[in-house]
Formats: C-alpha cells, structure tokens, sequence
C-alpha cells in the first residue's frame, strides 16, 4: 500500500495471560476474534493505521512522546521512501489493566525484486492521557534507537566503460570538480573573480573577472558555477582556490577520456551507459550511525555492468572535428559504415553546437540534395525527374535510408521529411522553412545524419539499419525494399569522379545547393559520410571540407 492511501486491514490480535486472574479480567475485555477489543489493542491499530497512511504527525500523537517520535517517524519515510508500505498488527498481549505488549510485521517495497520484511515488538501503557505507544524508535525498525537514522540507498558496482570501435577507452567516469562562486560568503566580488581568473588563466583563460560578474548579475543571490575541471586540472590548482566565496563541488560524470573529442553522441551514449547501470545496480535498507557508518539491513550488491561497446571510431571522429572546424558558419559532418550502419564520427563546430545537435536533428530544406532521389524515383514510376510526385519521392526516400523512423536507444534522430503533411513536420520547422523563401515551407527537408544514411544505403545497395552501440541496431517503422540493382548502378555511376573532388579516384560523390546551404556526400570503401555547411561564404565550402577531412583521415591514427 503505498503513501497515502488507507490502510483498512484489521490486526489479529491474540490475547495471552501470565496468571489466571489476569486471563479472567482479559476474557472480560476483549473477545477473540469478537467485536469488542481492548484498548491496548486499539491504540495499536490506530498506530499501525496512521503509519500506513504515512501519517507521521498523527502516528506521533498516539505514543508517549510525540515531539520525539514525529521527527523519528518522518525520517523513516524519507530516508526510505519506499514505492510501497505496509505495517500489520502481528500480536497484542495484555499485562494488566494499565499495560500491553505488542508485535508488528513490516514490509516495504523499493521496486521489482526490493523487498525487506521484518518484525518489531513494543509496548503500551495507559496514561493519564490514555493508551499509548511508549516511544522508542526500535518500534518502527529494530535498533533504530540511540541516534541512528535508516535510509535506502542505491549500490552499484565499478562503472563500466565506454569503448570506441576498435575497443579503445573512449568515456569513462571521472571526478568533475565544478569551481563555484557562493555570493553569500563573498565580501567582495570584484577581488574574488579577479583572484579566481588569475588562477584560472592557465586552464580557462575565457573565464574572466568581467564574465563571472556577468553571471553573478544574472543570478542575484545564487551560486554559479565559473568553470568546471577534470581532476588533473584541479589538482595542479588546487592550493590557489582558497579564495572568499569559491566553492568546490566534486561530482562523478561520463566524460570522455580525450579531452580532445567531442560530439552530439557523447550525450546519447550517456543515456545508454546509464541504463546499463540502471538495469545491473543493487539496492540496500540501513542503518546508519551517527558518524555515518552504515549498518547493512537488507538488500544486494549489483554486479558490474559490462562496458558499451560504441561504434564511435576515435580517428574518424578527431578527423571530423578537425575538418568541421575549418567553417566559419554552422557545420556538420556524419560518418556511417555502409555494411552494418555504424556511425563512426559526428562532429559539429562551435557555431553549430550552439543550435543543439544539428547534425541529427537540423533539418534543412533539401534543394538540390535529393537529386538523385528524384532520378532513382524517375526511373521507378516512368516518368521525368521534374515530375517525380512528394509521395513518390517520399517512397523512394525510404529505400534510401531518408524519411523512414528509426529508434537508436539513446540518440534522438531524423533523416528526413520529404513530402508535406507526413509525421515528423512540426509547426517551428514550417516556420524555419517558410522563412527561406515564400513559396517553399512545404519543401522537402533532410539532415546531415539523412544524408549519411542517403549514402551509405547507395554504397550498400540497400538501406542500413543504424547504430550507435554495437548489438543495439535500430528498428525502423518501415522496412523499405531494395532499389532494383539497375537503378542503383545509375546513382552509383552519377556519382563516379567523387563529385568533381580531385585526387580521390576511388570515391563516389556529389555536391548539391539549397540557397546558401552546401552539402557535399558520398562513400569511398566502407565508408559513407555527410557534410554539410549553413550559410556557406562560398560555393566549395562543403568539398574543401570533405577534402580536410580525407587528409585527417589519412594521417596515422593517435596510438
């Protein structure tokens, strides 16, 4: 029964005796199994009543001390706050005309497989104020007296790791020291940011005086954080933040282990690292002594969960980065592998990352992106590429990886809306659209990971099914057919000549426009990407990008 609800189960109560006398005078107060009760068991049930309830106020009122008891009650219900509650009277014993004993049976439930159970014994005396539970917290959980308090908490083994595709360490969890400014104990701002930028220039030098100044304006009364370091970091400052008003909070995060790396799947695989732990962590009910020390009453340890096994390839992603850095506007690169649709590298500059992860969700309008869509949609239905309908367009598009739904446990992802009306399209994005031109809002839109997916189902003769984790593919709403080989064959050798890029033979690939957009995909071996560049400043910028990123790619690989 969970908090709150009423508990109206009633007690079986056994009446016992010490003397003859005493079971006389008993048998005349309380019939067993009857209606009539005796006090002492009446204040025991309406005790077990009010616990059951999660009352703690009026389950304090009916003992001898209630100023001692609520605090103690009220702590058990936090401390353990259990999906569900149950307290049963087990027994109520008679001692005489002015006291009783009792016992009571206990069951908490923490979820699926979590349960504790136990039993408490107490004691009932009649006051000048009437029947009452003689406090003692041991009533509530055996040894809960003497300042100790009972919390559930949570046990997980050793974290697991992420690992990139070559089984290389690529995340894994490490102490986050976030130095904070608490305006509360700073007597003087101006001298504490000054200091705390002095010792920060080293490490961070785009925290300024005037940009935590900035902060503490904006947030009247409340801490901010000014910078947030990796242990290695913090350790070689550590002994110059004694500074009035900075404030060190340590918090373990999933971080990746070269600094050097980041991308919009870093997030996702968060989410996929911590369901891991989720679905593995162990639980335990305890007592804890004033000093902190637990005492174990029940629960299990979880064992480790095994590492996540990413398809992020670390040489593909650090050539992306540096590739995608070259833009001075917003820009984005995806990487799949055809032959089992593992995305190897995702990378946004700064530009790009400011509006969320584009690379996965940006759609843009298409423009000249889906041309070899609408001429393998052509060839299909016997007609012009000019006359090529939304709805044929959009089914071509499935065979081709773009428009499908595809569900990767943790990332959040769109390839493509290409035909009005369809799911996908929401009304912000028809404003983005319209925006463009006058006439173009329901215009056919695509992502830079649609057009990865675009390419890669033309290097693979089919659409791939997508992952980020390796053993968790996606599943798709729709499982499109093939393109006819003869259809294929012709978008392949459109693509011959790598898309006018010099001095890569063996790539296929093609460049398109959409107003100032540049896009520029294709594959070379198992390996099919995406660029795109927003409001190129010039008409190349998404070939000389594909061009940097080949060049990282030939590098040697960071051993």
């Amino acid at each position: 029964m969970g908090p709150g609800g009423q508990h109206n189960r009633r007690g079986k109560y056994v009446v016992a005796s010490i003397t003859a006398v005493v079971l006389t005078v008993a048998l005349a107060s309380c019939v067993i199994g009857g209606e009539k009760k005796t006090d002492a068991a009446s204040v025991v049930e309406d005790f077990v009543t009010a616990l059951n309830n999660h009352d703690a106020e009026a389950a304090a009122a009916l003992t001898s001390y209630p100023n001692a008891a609520r605090p103690s009650i009220q702590q058990m219900f936090d401390g353990l706050a259990a999906k569900s509650t149950d307290f049963d009277v087990a027994q109520v014993m008679d001692l005489g005309s002015d006291s009783g004993l009792f016992t009571l049976d206990a069951s908490w439930n923490f979820g699926e497989g979590k349960d504790w159970s136990y039993q408490s014994q107490g004691e009932v005396r009649d006051l000048s104020v009437g029947w009452r539970v003689s406090w003692d917290p041991s009533v509530l959980v055996p040894d809960l007296g003497n300042g100790r308090t009972v919390s559930y908490t949570r046990t997980d083994a050793a974290p697991p790791k992420v690992v990139d595709s070559t089984g290389t360490l690529l995340m894994n969890e490490q102490t986050i020291n976030a130095i904070t400014l608490d305006p509360t104990t700073m007597p003087d701002p101006v001298d504490t940011t000054r200091r705390l930028a002095a010792v920060l220039e080293p490490v961070a030098p785009l925290v300024t005086s005037e940009s935590m100044l900035a902060d503490l304006a904006a947030n009247p009364g409340k801490p901010v954080t000014a910078v947030l370091l990796r242990d290695p970091d913090y350790a070689y400052l550590e002994s110059d933040f004694a500074i009035p008003g900075v404030v060190v909070v340590k918090t373990p995060k999933l971080i990746a282990s070269d600094r050097r790396i980041n991308s919009p799947l870093l997030d996702p695989l968060r989410t996929v690292w911590q369901a891991n732990r989720d679905a593995t962590a162990g639980w335990a009910v305890n007592l804890v002594e004033s000093n902190g020390f637990p005492i174990k009453q029940a629960g299990f340890q979880g064992p480790p969960g095994p590492d996540v096994a990413a398809t992020l390839d670390s040489h593909a992603q650090l050539a992306a980065i540096e590739a995608v850095v070259s833009a001075g506007t917003p820009a984005a690169i995806v990487a799949i592998r055809p032959s089992d649709g593992a995305i190897l590298a995702a990378a946004q500059n700064n530009q790009a990352i400011e509006q969320g992860p584009i690379a996965f969700t940006g759609l843009r309008p298409a423009g000249g992106a889906l041309d070899l869509v609408r001429l393998a949609s052509s060839m299909q239905n016997g007609v012009d590429p000019g006359s090529v309908s939304p709805e044929q367009l959009a089914d071509t598009g499935q065979q081709l990886g773009l428009g499908n739904g595809f569900h990767i446990q943790g990332l959040d992802q769109q390839t493509a809306v290409l035909a009005a009306n369809r799911p996908g399209v929401d009304q912000a994005m028809n404003n983005v659209m319209a925006n463009k031109t006058s006439n173009d809002s329901d215009a056919p839109t695509v992502t830079p990971f649609g057009m990865a997916m675009l390419a890669a189902s033309i290097a693979r003769g089919s659409a791939p099914l997508p992952m980020m984790v390796f053993g968790q593919p996606a599943t798709a709403d729709v499982t499109p057919t093939a393109l006819p080989g003869d259809v294929n064959n012709r978008l392949r050798d459109a693509m011959r000549g790598a898309g006018g890029l010099a001095g890569y033979p063996d790539m296929m690939a093609a460049g398109a426009a959409s107003g100032d957009d540049r896009w520029f995909y294709g594959s070379r071996g198992d390996f099919a990407f995406a660029v795109f560049v927003a409001d190129a400043d010039g008409g190349d910028r998404a070939m000389q990008m594909t061009d940097k990123l080949f060049q990282e790619l030939g590098k040697p690989a960071d051993k």
